[in-house]
């Protein structure tokens, strides 16, 4: 039984874990190293993983309608067979900006791929929001920033919650239905000394939960972006949560070892592991890209 207080549950040690995603297909739990260079799949029933070599810094995996997976690395999306561990471009769509990757993604109910860029140096606003669908990839239009994180989408897909990682801001941006975006607003801002926001998730309440980068915690808000709970960790950056499981009510957590010093690897041997917590809530089902 998962334990409401955060357990690890696979050393990977990523030097910043990201982009958990639970397959239902395969009953697993996909995420990435970043910097690592790698794609894990955990098997929590065997408790089993796998890795495999990715060409470049990879911000995210997601699976398709085709049985294989697409992923995002810094040169564009890829498609990615896990049995013949081959990559494949698909989309380039910042072949123009060397200086970005691709950093975080989600899925919508109709197949679109909603995915963000952002300045790997971490310096400059040239992150962008994009959708992808059935071969179509644009730039959305919302204004730039340094590092985007999400999106993610509320229940009714009529939401996008996007991230503004080193303006501590995350927003909320209305959707029409044939994907463009409407108007935009602030849903909440991370108060200094609390760390930085960076993946959100969505649960099957509505309630949006963010990791907080150098905050020791996960948070939950609900959908008008009040504070309904924090939940501690054992190490100070926790990059996203997923939620899993045959009933989607396990949530996994990312965490790195990015940014941090002997001293803080010493006090904290279990970052960039994968932990696990009962959150009290399910998830959201997940979604296969048609891209």
């Amino acid at each position: 039984m998962t334990s409401a207080t955060p357990q690890s549950v696979l050393s990977v040690g990523a030097i910043l874990g990201e982009g958990p995603i639970w397959v239902a297909r395969d009953a697993a739990l996909w995420l990435v190293d970043i910097k690592g260079h790698c794609i894990h799949r955990y098997d929590p029933a065997l408790n089993v993983a796998r890795s495999w070599t990715a060409p470049g810094q990879v911000g995210w995996i997601v699976p398709t309608d085709d049985g294989l997976f697409a992923v995002g690395l810094q040169s564009g999306i890829h498609r990615f067979d896990p049995a013949s561990a081959s990559f494949r471009l698909l989309h380039a769509p910042e072949a123009h900006v060397p200086g970005n990757r691709l950093n975080d993604a989600t899925v919508a109910p109709d197949g679109a791929l909603w995915f963000g860029s952002m300045d790997d140096g971490e310096t400059q606003d040239s992150g962008h929001i994009y959708r992808l669908h059935r071969g179509l990839c644009a730039n959305v239009g919302l204004p730039p920033v340094s590092i985007t994180n999400g999106p993610a989408l509320s229940p009714d897909g009529r939401t996008l919650y996007h991230t503004d990682t080193l303006g501590r801001h995350i927003w909320r941006t209305a959707l029409n239905d044939d994907g463009a975006i409407g108007e935009t607003q602030l849903f909440t801002t991370i108060e200094d000394g609390a760390g930085y926001p960076d993946g959100p998730t969505i649960d099957a309440e509505g309630c949006l939960w963010t990791g907080l980068f150098g905050g020791w915690a996960v948070r939950r808000y609900d959908p008008a972006g009040a504070l309904m709970r924090e939940i501690r960790f054992p190490v100070a950056n926790i990059t996203k949560i997923a939620f899993g499981g045959d009933d989607l009510s396990v949530a996994y957590a990312t965490t790195a070892r990015k940014g941090l010093d002997m001293t803080a690897l010493t006090e904290q041997p279990l970052a960039g592991d994968l932990f696990a917590f009962d959150p009290g809530v399910a998830g959201l089902p997940g979604h296969v890209a048609t891209i």
